[in-house]
């Protein structure tokens, strides 16, 4: 085959999943991230208030999601994913009971520690399409996951600097079962794209993806317009 033949088969060649996902998910990612609340949030604008309401609604969030996956630990394309270093529901749990004191979870169920209604149905999503679809599952696990582990340590830089919240309090954020987050990530990518999935399960993935960086930016969207509700009955 000659060399211009070689170079046109090369480029018919399908994208790496890895690389459709960024792709992909460009544009929501970038929505997700210039939300007011997360500016405001890492520009050192708010409060440590705001970062424990962000705490709070990931707990609801992970909380969902983990109980999801541990169903399907099994699975032959899923299972391989779901790795206890990545786990973040004790991380929270323990950020919980520094921000809020021992009673935490009395506080969560009767309505002190506010959930705002997007991440009630993100966390309804993350129950019900759980079951249903291992697509949904890994989208979610992928968006949230990498996101976080990527973002973790800087985040919890600028919020120590922004607000003085001790590391006792940004439990999660800090992956300390992962000594080196490119390498795992690196390894990570090449899972998505060595795993065996149809054409019609990638598109899935894709579409699912995009759907949770959405479902992420209205939580968001909530919590500042929580924000302002506080703030003007304090005025």
């Amino acid at each position: 085959m000659s060399a211009p033949a070689l170079e046109s088969a090369s480029s018919l060649a399908p994208a790496a999943l890895s690389q459709e996902l960024k792709t992909h998910t460009a544009a929501a990612h970038t929505e997700a991230e210039d939300s007011r609340f997360v500016a405001e949030l890492m520009g050192g604008s708010l409060d440590v208030a705001a970062l424990v309401s962000l705490l709070d609604q990931s707990l609801v969030i992970y909380r969902a999601l983990e109980s999801a996956l541990a169903a399907h630990v099994e699975h032959p394309q899923l299972g391989a994913f779901i790795d206890p270093k990545l786990a973040r529901v004790a991380a929270l749990e323990a950020d919980m009971a520094y921000h809020h004191g021992v009673d935490w979870e009395a506080q969560l169920a009767d309505g002190r520690i506010v959930i705002v209604p997007a991440t009630r149905v993100y966390a309804d999503a993350l129950a019900t399409m759980g079951r249903e679809s291992i697509e949904f599952l890994l989208a979610h696990h992928y968006v949230r996951y990498m996101g976080d582990l990527s973002g973790g340590l800087i985040i919890s830089r600028m919020v120590q600097r922004h607000y003085g919240v001790a590391s006792e309090g940004l439990n999660f954020y800090a992956f300390d079962a992962i000594a080196k987050p490119k390498p795992y990530k690196d390894t990570y990518r090449e899972r998505l794209d060595t795993t065996e999935f149809s054409r019609e399960q990638k598109t899935a993935i894709l579409d699912f993806a995009s759907e949770s960086f959405e479902l992420n930016r209205a939580v968001f969207v909530d919590l500042d317009v929580a924000r302002k509700v506080a703030l003007a009955k304090l005025a």
